[in-house]
C-alpha cells in the first residue's frame, strides 16, 4: 500500500474525542447500516467513510466517492445514476452511473445537504428500492446492492425544521449517526497529527524530518485551526517546503498562526473534551444552543454529563442566572421556559444555587 493510501486510512490521535470515533468506526464496519457522518469542513470525513468501508465485508467491493456540492442537479442525476444514449447532447453513448459502479461495495455522498428537493426525492426513491433508472431511460434499468455513506457540515436538523432537506430522507440517511469533533476540540492530537504531515511531506519532497522547538509547537496548540485537520496539513506542507536548517520555530510558522498569540482558550479538560468544543462554539460563533448541543444530544452522540457540563460552565459565567445562560447561548429569551422544561426532562438540569454570589446579577430560574 502506498504512503498516499495509508495517510487516508489514518485516524491519528489519542484523544478522548477520537477514541470515542474509533469505537464508533469499527460498530459502523460489523454492520451494513446507513451511516451519516457529521463535522465541519476539513475534519476528516472522507477518512472516516473509508475506514468503515475498508472494516466492512465490503471490503473487496469498490469504493466510490461522489461530491454532491460540487456538480450541478443534472450533472450529480447523470454522476449517480448513469444516462442512456442521446438523452442529451454529448451523451454519444451509455454510460453507467456511481451507483452501478458501486454495486456490493459502498457509495460514499459527501456533502449531501447541498442536494435539490427533486434530487433529495430521487436519493430517497433509491434508497427505498435499490432500482435504477438511468437519466433518457424510459424504465428501471437495473437493481443494485450498495451500502451508502453520506456525510455532511450541515445542519440538517435545522434544514428539515427549515424545510430545505427532506425528513425522510434524513432519517433514511441517519440509522447511524457518527459525529467528527473540530480540532480543536481536540487540541492534544496536534503534535501526533503534525508529526505524521511532517514527516509525510518530508518523505515526498525528499527533505530531512524537521525538528519542531517547544516554542513553535506551543503556538500552534493554542491556535484554533478553523481549517481543521485539512488547515493544519497545509500548513505542514508549507513548513516542509520551507524548510532550511531541519528545524521549525516560532518564526517559520504561517501568519495567520503567529496572529493566534497566546490568549487563546486553552484546551479542554481532561473527559470533557467534546463538551468543552461545543461551549466554545455557543460562546464564539453565535449559534445557537438547539442547532449545536441539541442535535448530537439527541442523537446520543453526547451524553447527559456533557450537556450538564455546558450547562455548568454557562451558569459559571453568569453567576447561576438561566435567564442570562439562554442570551449566552444564542436563543430567544422566550425560549427561557423551553430550555429550562427540556434540562428537566432530561434530567440535566443543574441547581443555580452554587453560582450565586453577594455581586451576582438579578436572575431568573
Amino acid at each position: 500500500m502506498t504512503s498516499q493510501s495509508e495517510e487516508l486510512l489514518s485516524l491519528i490521535g489519542t484523544s478522548a474525542p477520537i477514541v470515542s470515533v474509533r469505537q464508533e468506526i469499527d460498530w459502523a464496519a460489523r454492520c451494513d447500516t446507513k451511516v451519516l457522518i457529521t463535522g465541519e469542513s476539513g475534519v476528516g470525513k472522507e477518512i472516516v467513510a473509508r475506514l468503515i468501508h475498508a472494516g466492512s465485508r465490503r471490503c473487496d467491493f469498490p469504493l466510490v466517492t461522489v461530491n454532491c456540492a460540487a456538480l450541478t442537479e443534472t450533472l450529480l442525476e447523470t454522476e449517480l445514476f448513469g444516462h442512456v444514449r442521446g438523452s442529451f447532447t454529448g451523451a454519444f453513448r451509455d454510460r453507467t452511473g456511481v451507483l452501478e459502479q458501486a454495486h456490493r461495495g459502498t457509495v460514499f455522498m459527501d456533502e449531501v445537504g447541498e442536494t435539490t428537493p427533486r434530487m433529495q426525492g430521487m436519493l430517497l426513491r433509491f434508497l427505498e428500492t435499490g432500482e435504477i433508472q438511468r437519466v433518457g431511460s424510459e424504465r428501471t434499468d437495473t437493481r443494485v446492492n450498495v451500502r451508502v455513506i453520506a456525510a455532511t457540515n450541515r445542519n440538517l436538523v435545522e434544514a428539515v425544521a427549515g424545510k430545505r432537506f427532506r425528513e425522510d430522507l434524513y432519517y433514511r440517511l441517519n440509522v447511524m449517526q457518527l459525529h467528527l469533533p473540530p480540532l480543536r476540540g481536540r487540541m492534544d492530537d496536534i503534535p501526533a497529527l503534525l508529526s505524521h504531515f511532517l514527516a509525510h511531506f518530508a518523505a515526498h519532497y525528499d527533505v530531512a524530518n524537521p525538528v519542531v522547538s517547544p516554542d513553535a509547537m506551543g503556538v500552534l496548540t493554542r491556535y484554533q485551526w478553523p481549517g481543521n485537520v485539512r488547515e493544519l496539513k497545509n500548513a505542514a506542507e508549507r513548513l516542509i517546503v520551507r524548510s532550511r536548517n531541519g528545524r521549525i520555530d516560532v518564526t517559520d510558522l504561517p501568519v495567520e498562526q503567529l496572529r493566534a498569540g497566546p490568549e487563546l482558550p486553552s484546551p479542554a479538560a481532561p473527559g470533557h473534551a467534546t463538551a468543552d468544543a461545543l461551549y466554545e462554539s455557543l460562546v464564539t460563533s453565535g449559534q445557537s444552543f438547539w442547532s449545536v448541543v441539541y442535535p448530537p444530544f439527541m442523537s446520543r452522540d453526547i451524553t447527559r454529563d456533557d450537556l450538564r457540563f455546558v450547562v455548568h460552565k454557562g451558569l459559571e459565567h453568569t453567576a447561576g442566572s438561566y435567564r442570562m445562560l439562554t442570551e449566552r447561548f444564542n436563543m430567544p429569551a422566550h425560549d427561557c421556559k423551553r430550555f429550562l422544561d427540556f434540562l428537566r426532562k432530561h434530567d440535566c438540569h443543574v441547581a443555580f444555587q452554587q453560582f450565586r454570589t453577594t455581586q451576582s446579577p438579578a436572575a431568573s430560574r
